[in-house]
């Protein structure tokens, strides 16, 4: 069996079950202001509480969707998957993304996430495949986005034993 396959059979039983929950972490207006600097994304509903205590649905700014997003990098450190060996990790993308509600300026927000299944890439490498949730701190029922996120996971060869 390969490392790879040795892996997942001895992860099987994660699958389906919640591998992380993170920290709840403040989305203030600085970190609002500074992603709208960074990508260009400052429109007024982000930007300007004064327009959005006008003329917002919401009352106040909200922060940018791919902020939200993005914040699922600090999030994964929440994961625990007990994964011998590994070199290094990567981002691997999305499978399918939905941002089901703004998230507004002050509130905290949480990642938690589920082992979808893993697949071989290969002798060393591992897809994973997480259900991952952004959730908004007093409005449990509908998440800020439901991801399939991927990561990539190289792991190291194991010499074989002499005998």
């Amino acid at each position: 069996m390969t490392p790879a396959g040795r892996i997942i059979a001895e992860l099987h039983h994660l699958f389906g079950h919640e591998v992380g929950l993170s920290d709840w972490i403040c989305v203030d207006q600085n970190k609002i202001d500074t992603f709208a600097a960074c990508t260009n994304d400052d429109s007024w509903m982000h930007t300007d509480p004064e327009r959005t205590a006008r003329q917002s649905p919401f009352g106040t700014t909200i922060a940018q969707s791919f902020l939200v997003l993005s914040h699922l990098t600090d999030m994964v450190g929440a994961v625990d998957i007990p994964i011998p060996g590994i070199v290094y990790r990567q981002n691997y993308g999305f499978d399918r993304l939905r941002i089901l509600q703004p998230v507004e300026e002050g509130q905290r927000i949480r990642g938690r996430f589920e082992l979808n299944r893993i697949d071989p890439k290969g002798r060393l490498g591992l897809l994973l495949h997480f259900d991952v949730s952004i959730e908004i701190e007093d409005d449990q029922d509908i998440p800020a986005l439901v991801a399939e996120w991927l990561a990539y996971v190289r792991v190291e060869e194991k010499p074989v034993e002499e005998k």
